[in-house]
């Protein structure tokens, strides 16, 4: 199981998303590669903000060794599940599908995982550690609520 996390930037939400979800896979011991990526190039090889590593740090999490990179088209074919963090994101990922198959890998992470329809994670970029923190309490929810699926589809997987 591939999943790729996407944000604008690739410093804030999806690094964060990242790292909540690769916790939560290794603790309910499913298989998968977990990854992010931003639709901008502009911090490619940057750390994620200082923000998003003090508050996954606060919740034994490293993201450090994470580095930004941008979208490429190829991640349509790499991943299984492309998780927008928001809707912006989201119409401009599926812009990249050139096939059903490809749009079809494309979702936003809230409404996947139940939290809302067309409900976005708010951007922290502009605001402060508390900003940074109530996203990492949605995506942590958001994240277990995809652990949970991607536990159930994996294993009528294995039945197959």
């Amino acid at each position: 199981m591939k999943v790729l996390m996407v944000c604008l930037g690739n410093i804030c939400r999806s690094p964060l998303a990242e790292g909540i979800l690769k916790k939560k896979l290794e603790e309910k011991k499913i298989d998968g590669l977990v990854d992010s990526a931003g639709l901008i190039n502009y911090h490619r090889g940057s750390q994620p903000d200082h923000r998003s590593i003090a508050v996954a740090r606060k919740y034994s999490i490293d993201i450090t060794t994470q580095q930004s990179r941008p979208f490429d088209k190829s991640d349509l074919q790499k991943f299984d599940y492309i998780f927008a963090m928001d809707s912006s994101n989201y119409e401009n990922l599926l812009e990249y599908a050139t096939t059903d198959e490809e749009s079809d890998k494309i979702f936003m992470l809230l409404n996947f995982a139940g939290l809302g329809e067309k409900r976005s994670v708010p951007d922290p970029y502009y605001g402060n550690l508390t900003d940074f923190e109530n996203v990492y309490q949605l995506l942590d929810k958001a994240c277990s609520l995809v652990a949970e699926k991607l536990k159930v589809q994996s294993s009528q997987f294995d039945l197959a």
